[in-house]
């Protein structure tokens, strides 16, 4: 199932052009332009290798000085089946997990809790719609809107916090560069889009719309759910940029959205039942952020946000659900750039979260204050080797606990084309409030990361290899009693390749991540694989581009060997919950097609345009995929957790006026 213009959006990603943004290997999103300036204040004659020297374990990055093999942020979410989400996207890449039936990523034997995603350092709270059952609900966030985006899968800058395993960080776009307007029609979905940049090049706003409605969809292809509301989905965005100063920029961006979703599916309880779920939901994200340049190499990033999310459930399994979440955030951040790409960055950020209402029919109320501080530099050590040394210290009003996480990493560059790295790093995070709600006296939990890697990056080919170990302390544990007593480790072995040079008007690149990972968490009554880690998984996505046809075809592979499932139950008078059955699911497997053909529909009018049309298929063989098995209360019964329809297809147009990207779109895939 698609949400709002997902359909016309991946679309739109598959006929704009690559931009200048690129992916590649760094611990922050580029060298700060003020540490250039100060770098170019002092000249030396002699050869410096360090600005060759990135920090780099345990992160992919885009950003605008990325050179060489690279993947764009329109690249990813153009991988045959990512829907748009970037979320879903980056699952191509190695650490992610191959999850079928929830929203997030799950990362390095991380749940999807454990990565988290920020907009100009403001922590996206609600990335997703809400949740249902075995149907995952895309993501809120048009990745058009950002130039730079840093996936890391570990070992992350002392910046950020409250992730334990990834933090998705995301830099929006700063002024638009030209006036336009977007259209797009598909059978489910409809969106429209404007952005406007004044002809002084110094403010620009836009503004977008998409409406989606699946109704008529699963009228016509059979859905395994029966669905009796929607799914349906609204949601606009808003933005506007203004230039301060000489290089200063003020930002704000809204999102704004609904969605209803009801459905029955099969009782696995009573085979002559089916059980009713239905979620609406409401939500608002808020984000104002300025840039300001100072004299003597300062800068300063300051950034406030704020986001509501009104989520309404009826269940006949947990009964009902009628909760409002407030979040907001408070953040600064100075910097001063050094001679020879030094750096120190310092600030501090508070997080305000208070929830209301009742949850599976119980009245429910909770309020945290989470301040945190934080510091890290970059250090020259020789021409060819840098380290980046930080900390964080993070206090929560609501466990009323303190917690100090130090950040280290190394890069050592070889030559021009090869580079060692190595990090460490703790990273804490609050349990989900809906197990704080009568249980505050529950800890932070932990994980420590050891990361060590090796690349290779030029002409037009990227190789990664890294190895990986992480410790868990403190995670959550509901059996025999809720406490943060759970332990756990994984450890892993990652490679990446790319290669944009063999082949003519083709792109390719290859993933592998192993991974072995134990933890005892939830009702786990032993150290036990989680059901969300499949120990093998591989992705394969291919882009060729046919010049004399204009079409573009994109097709994507995604393995993973099976994953665990358990039924545990609890009995009375038990010491513990116990394991009934337990197993493997099969292989996962799917291909990918998306077709995208480049036109114009308005040849004739005086204002620029430019056209396609789109159309793919996911799961295009239509292999049964099974992501694990619900059990009945007795045991007796089991249901597979499955699509909710073999595959899903899509066909649709979109235009736009004011610029024509063909010939952009063109050469870009001609490098």
């Amino acid at each position: 199932m698609e949400t709002p213009g997902i359909t016309g959006l991946l679309t739109i990603a598959m006929l704009l052009p690559l931009s200048s943004t690129q992916w590649a290997l760094s611990q922050e999103r580029r060298t700060d332009s003020l540490v250039n300036k100060a770098d170019t204040i002092t000249k030396s004659t002699k050869p410096r290798i360090l600005q060759e020297v990135q920090v780099s374990a345990g992160t992919f990055e885009a950003s605008d000085k990325a050179k060489g093999a690279s993947l764009t942020p329109i690249d990813a979410v153009t991988v045959a089946g990512s829907n748009n989400d970037l979320a879903q996207a980056l699952r191509a890449l190695p650490g992610a997990q191959q999850i079928g039936e929830r929203e997030g990523l799950f990362v390095r034997g991380g749940s999807g809790e454990e990565a988290k995603q920020f907009i100009d350092g403001i922590l996206v709270k609600n990335p997703n719609f809400p949740a249902v059952p075995g149907i995952p609900q895309y993501s809120r966030i048009d990745p058009f809107l950002f130039k730079g985006i840093l996936f890391s899968t570990g070992g992350y800058s002392a910046l950020y916090g409250q992730a334990m395993s990834s933090a998705l960080i995301l830099e929006s776009i700063d002024i638009p560069e030209e006036t336009e307007a977007s259209f797009s029609l598909f059978p489910a979905n409809t969106g429209l889009g404007f952005q406007r940049s004044a002809d002084d090049g110094n403010s620009g706003y836009g503004i977008n719309l998409a409406y989606s409605n699946h109704r008529f969809y699963n009228a016509v292809i059979p859905q395994a759910p029966e669905y009796f509301a929607g799914p349906s989905y609204l949601q606009g965005t808003a933005h506007f940029r203004v230039k301060t100063g000489d290089r200063g920029i003020l930002k704000f961006y809204t999102n704004w959205n609904g969605s209803e979703v009801g459905l029955t599916q099969p009782d696995v309880n009573n085979p002559d039942h089916r059980s009713a779920y239905s979620v609406r939901g409401r939500n608002t994200y808020n984000n104002l952020s300025i840039v300001r340049y100072f004299g003597n190499n300062w800068k300063m990033d300051a950034s406030g946000g704020y986001s509501f999310l009104r989520t309404v459930i009826h269940s006949d399994d947990n009964g009902h659900s009628d909760r409002d979440e407030h979040f907001a955030q408070l953040r600064t951040v100075f910097a001063k750039g050094f001679a020879r790409n030094q750096a120190i960055r310092f600030g501090a950020e508070h997080f305000f979260t208070r929830e209301a209402g009742t949850w599976e029919d119980r009245s429910v109320r909770f309020t945290d204050q989470l301040t945190a501080a934080f510091a890290e530099g970059d250090i020259y050590l020789t021409p060819q080797m840098a380290a980046k040394i930080g900390g964080r210290v993070e206090h929560s009003s609501a466990l009323q606990r303190w917690a100090f996480a130090p950040r280290a990493s190394l890069g050592y560059r070889l030559d021009a084309d090869n580079q060692l790295n190595a990090a460490y790093g703790i990273f804490y995070q609050t349990p989900s409030s809906i197990y704080l709600y009568d249980h505050p006296e529950l800890g932070f939990s932990r994980a420590t990361h050891y990361i060590v890697n090796y690349t290779y990056k030029a002409r037009n080919r990227f190789f990664r290899a890294e190895a990986y170990y992480k410790r868990y302390r403190g995670l959550l544990r509901t059996e025999p009693e809720l406490a943060t007593s759970g332990v756990g480790d994984a450890k892993g072995l990652e490679f990446f390749f790319r290669d944009k040079r063999t082949f003519t008007n083709l792109d390719y690149w290859v993933s592998y991540t192993f991974i072995d990972t134990k933890r005892q968490f939830l009702d786990y009554p032993e150290l036990l694989k989680p059901t969300f880690a499949a120990p093998h998984t591989g992705t394969l996505a291919v882009k060729k581009f046919f010049p004399g046809l204009s079409t573009n075809i994109n097709v994507s592979y995604a393995f993973a060997s099976g994953r665990p499932y358990y039924d545990i139950a609890s009995f009375s008078g038990s010491e513990g919950p116990t394991i009934r059955h337990a197993g493997t699911t099969r292989p996962y497997s799917v291909v990918n097609l998306h077709i995208a053909y480049l036109t114009s529909f308005f040849k004739l009018s005086k204002l620029k345009s430019f056209s396609g049309i789109g159309m793919g298929v996911n799961n295009l063989l239509g292999t049964k995929q099974v992501f694990g098995y619900s059990y009945s209360a007795d045991g007796r019964h089991r249901q597979a957790i499955s699509l909710p329809a073999p595959r899903y297809y899509y066909i649709g147009v979109f235009m736009s006026w004011g610029v024509d990207r063909r010939n952009d779109f063109m050469d870009n895939q001609l490098l």
